[in-house]
Formats: structure tokens, C-alpha cells, sequence
């Protein structure tokens, strides 16, 4: 690509690099200038005009976006035409955000030319939302370094939304004296919320003692039941694998996949099955509707994305939330008389 000032008599069937002000307009950036816009500049006394023009193997600018875009877009996104050498990829489904990082990382090192900027991975998605946008920096690029782009990413799509299924949920809520019935109530309301963009929905709704043998008959029932995903609610928080939860878990014939998680709020959550359906051990910050590491999990099984011990170690890096009003000991100030144990909010 050529690029530099250049005589107005020698400017035709160039393309302005720069917007040009005139008494009667503007002859703007990326124009090609024909003769209607050449005859406006002299009469404008310029006599001069930085001007870009192709080469033999140069790629337009929106071409190259176009390429680009098309070849990193995969399931459920929508590439807009491109335009000033942006294409913009949009989300079509409701669902969680799938990025390949490292494909995207080796795209944008093979030429300043080229850049892919996305939303952050795993972020849940609306149908219509910008997700993603392929820019090319200069007027043009090469052929090769297209080439090199697409050879570095690979042959798989690199953006995609996995598309939230409408399961049907149970739940289970277990009780303490010390645990009002309003919180029960407002606990589930609020898990309705959280699954609602999703279409899910909220099929079974059992109470039982903070018992493992009257969880385990309460979990058994739900494996029997038409739910696909479990959530337990702890009227006290998981702190330990032998804990009620977890023990009511295996004495239902389920197993525990994982406990703990590197997010915070939301580091007591717990993972496991019973009949091949997931079961959430959910965090005692679960109760507010603001984010936290259950919104995470509970996210990717929406969207029927794997979720266990080596998807949950590797969301340490961005899982550092915001504090939440509910958290029984803020991150922040002492607190001497504090029992861990009693603390549910995590």
C-alpha cells in the first residue's frame, strides 16, 4: 500500500487519508477522490493531498474485516457488514459468551494491521448484543498477513455463544430454627430471577431439617422427579466435605465432584451429580441477587458447557467480585469475635 502527499494533479483515483474541510463540505476520510472532488479541492486552493493507494495483493480494509470476522464467528453469532474497516460480530441467542483466548492472542500478534477485541469470556450474552469487533488498522493489508492471521488462529471458530437451554430445576432448601422463612422464600424468588433469562424454570421446591439422611430422602426424591439440575440451599454453610450437604449428596447414591471455588464471593460452592443430574451446593451469597460465583456455574450449566474441578480451579484470575451488603464479614475491617464457621455469606 502506497501512502504519502502527493500534487492534487496526481491525486485521482486515490483515496483521501485524511478529512479534508472545504467552504462547501467535506471530503472525508477513505473518499475516493474522482474528478467532482478534485475539481472541489483546487477550487479550494489546495494543491496538495496525503492519498492512499492499493497494491497488487493488498486487501481492501473492509474486506480484510469481512475475512476476518466471518472466519473467527461460530455458533449462534451474527457478522455485521463491515464498514471504515470494522466488522462487528453480535450475539443471536441468549447464552454464555465461548472465547478461544489463545487463538485470539496469536490473531492479534501477526500484524499491527489486524485486531480482535471481545467482550470477556464467559460473559453471559442477550440476543442483538455486540460481542465482538474485527478492526483493520491501515486502509489495507496484505494478502499474506491475512493469510498468517487465519493460519495463527486456526481452523476452528473462535467466537461463539453457547446458547442457554430452558431446563427444569429443583431445589431444596434446608432449615435451621435460627433461619427465617422470609429468607427460604426470597432465596428461591430471587434463583427464579437469576434463571429466568434462560428460560428455565423452577419445577420442585422441597424443605427439609439441615439433616443429611432428611436431605439425602430429599435429593433421592428430586433424582426421581422430571428436574435436570439440583440446587441445595444450606440453612448453615457448607464448610468441609463430611458437612451436611455434601453427605447428603452421597447418601442419596450422588458424588461430589468438587468443593470450594477460587471467586469470591462464592468460594463455599459445591459441586456434584446424583443420576447424572448436576447438583449445585450453592454458597450462602447465593441468596443475593448480586453477582457471585454461583451466577458462574450456574451460567455454564444453563448452557450445557462442562463444569468441574478443572473449569472452576481456572477462575481465579477475574474472580475477585465486588462486595456484597449480605456478606456476613466484610472483606475489609477487623472483626475479633468472628467464627468462621458460622459464616454463610461465601
Amino acid at each position: 500500500m502506497l501512502f504519502g502527499p502527493v500534487p492534487l494533479e496526481d491525486a485521482l483515483s486515490g483515496v483521501a487519508a485524511h478529512s479534508v474541510r472545504l467552504p462547501d463540505g467535506v471530503i472525508k476520510k477513505g473518499s475516493r477522490l474522482d474528478a467532482e472532488r478534485i475539481a472541489r479541492l483546487r477550487s479550494a486552493g489546495v494543491r496538495e493531498v496525503v492519498v492512499v493507494r492499493l497494491e497488487p495483493g493488498d486487501v481492501p480494509e473492509d474486506e480484510a474485516a469481512r475475512r476476518l470476522a466471518e472466519a473467527a464467528a461460530g455458533e449462534n453469532v451474527r457478522v455485521e457488514k463491515p464498514f471504515t474497516g470494522r466488522s462487528n460480530l453480535f450475539a443471536q441467542a441468549a447464552g454464555v459468551l465461548v472465547v478461544d483466548r489463545d487463538a485470539i492472542d496469536r490473531l492479534n500478534g501477526t500484524d499491527e494491521a489486524i485486531t480482535v477485541a471481545t467482550l470477556p469470556a464467559w460473559k453471559p450474552v442477550e440476543p442483538g448484543e455486540m460481542i465482538a469487533t474485527v478492526k483493520i488498522i491501515p486502509f489495507a493489508v496484505p494478502e499474506r498477513a491475512i493469510a498468517a492471521a487465519q493460519s495463527a488462529a486456526g481452523a476452528a471458530p473462535l467466537i461463539r455463544v453457547a446458547a442457554f437451554r430452558p431446563l427444569r430445576i429443583g431445589v431444596v432448601s434446608t432449615l435451621l430454627p435460627g433461619l427465617k422463612p422470609t429468607v427460604v422464600r426470597k432465596t428461591v424468588r430471587t434463583l427464579a430471577e437469576r434463571i429466568a433469562p434462560a428460560g428455565a424454570t423452577i419445577v420442585r421446591d422441597v424443605e427439609t431439617p439441615h439433616e443429611a439422611a432428611a436431605l439425602a430422602d430429599a435429593l433421592a426424591g428430586l433424582a426421581r422427579s422430571d428436574a435436570q439440575l439440583i440446587v441445595v440451599f444450606g440453612a448453615s454453610a457448607i464448610t468441609d466435605r463430611r458437612d451436611v450437604i455434601p453427605a447428603g449428596i452421597e447418601e442419596a447414591g450422588g458424588v461430589v465432584d468438587h468443593f470450594g471455588m477460587p471467586v469470591d464471593p462464592g468460594n463455599l460452592l459445591l459441586l456434584g451429580s446424583i443420576a447424572g443430574r448436576p447438583v449445585i451446593g450453592a454458597p450462602g451469597c447465593a441468596r443475593s441477587p448480586a453477582e457471585n460465583g454461583f451466577d458462574w456455574a450456574l451460567q455454564r450449566l444453563l448452557a450445557g458447557l462442562p463444569v468441574g474441578r478443572a473449569e472452576i480451579t481456572r477462575m481465579g484470575v477475574g474472580g475477585l467480585l465486588m462486595e456484597i451488603v449480605q456478606r456476613g464479614q466484610p472483606r475489609s475491617g477487623d472483626n475479633p469475635g468472628h467464627d468462621p464457621a458460622e459464616d454463610d455469606d461465601s
